[in-house]
């Protein structure tokens, strides 16, 4: 059986990890380590405290009786506004202290889209616009284009993670865009896990959301990503990012 460490910041959607593990039955482990958080606010100077070296390290030290196969620093926030480089660095540090592969949900993200073929997205952002277009940049120098993006001027995670199942759908509905080849949903303070095929459906378009490419990248840097039911085109989509 594969295990998939999670390092999740605070406490908001962490439950859908544990969801996701019961609806497999045991086929795939989740096991979820919370970092501590200083402010939670979805604010620049809150967020790269949020993601430091230090908080991460204390978070992998707690996993590493899990045995994790491979290790998620759960948030796309606290990883992208360190810049493509920085978030790779982040994501070595967590490798180096665990002995396993190790990335984060915005890295995530780019190779997810890479595995669709998906270079033109629109993007429904929880986030205030200033954080939202760090976001942005880190997808530009990934090498997808957006072409829409909506911001949602949420400030918390813990705000964001008592929206309901329909003001999500709402949300990726009004930042969809006719040019976007898939709509992409950040932050893993979402309860995203069990709607990706709703939000699919509503747009009809592929929906990458946070919690969702997560546990996918998690699942090919443990070297096999199944075939898993409501989780979208992602999961029924074979391949590697270059």
């Amino acid at each position: 059986m594969v295990t998939v460490g999670l390092l999740y910041p605070g406490h908001s959607a962490e439950d859908d990890y544990p969801a996701l593990e019961a609806r497999l039955n045991g086929s795939v482990r989740l096991p979820v380590v919370i970092t501590s958080v200083g402010e939670d606010a979805h604010r620049v100077d809150a967020l790269l405290d949020l993601g430091r070296a230090e908080r991460l390290a204390e978070g992998a030290a707690e996993l590493k009786p899990a045995r994790p196969d491979s290790v998620m620093w759960a948030c796309t926030s606290g990883s992208f506004v360190f810049g493509r480089e920085g978030a790779h660095i982040q994501a070595a540090g967590v490798a180096q202290a665990l002995g396993v592969p190790a990335s984060s949900t915005s890295i995530a993200f780019v190779d997810a889209c890479r595995t669709l073929g998906v270079q033109r997205v629109a993007v429904a952002a929880s986030y205030p616009e200033d954080v939202a277009q760090h976001f942005v940049r880190f997808l530009t120098a990934g090498g997808v284009d957006v072409v829409s993006m909506g911001s949602n001027g949420i400030i918390t995670a813990a705000e964001v993670g008592t929206l309901a199942p329909e003001q999500v759908v709402a949300m990726v509905k009004a930042a969809d865009h006719p040019d976007a080849e898939a709509v992409l949903v950040p932050d893993t303070a979402m309860h995203t896990l069990g709607i990706v095929d709703e939000l699919e459906t509503a747009v009809g378009k592929p929906v990458l959301t946070a919690n969702q490419v997560t546990v996918w990248k998690g699942l090919e840097l443990a070297g096999v990503v199944p075939s898993l039911p409501d989780l979208g085109t992602l999961f029924a989509t074979r391949g590697n990012p270059e």
